[in-house]
């Protein structure tokens, strides 16, 4: 049995979203609403990556 014990990093997801958010917002007129959205859903993500890493 063999175990992977390199967990995926989502930090760089994070950061992306935020990134992505600001700019998607900022075309939209709404930079503040678009960084909190891209920062939301970073961490979505990253919850995600994180429970099925804990489930292996």
């Amino acid at each position: 049995m063999t175990t992977n014990k390199n967990p995926t990093g989502a930090g760089a997801i994070i950061a992306l979203m935020i990134l992505g958010g600001t700019i998607v917002g900022g075309l939209l007129g709404q930079p503040s609403l678009g960084l909190l959205a891209g920062t939301a859903l970073g961490f979505v993500i990253a919850l995600l990556l994180w429970l099925r890493e804990r489930g292996k």
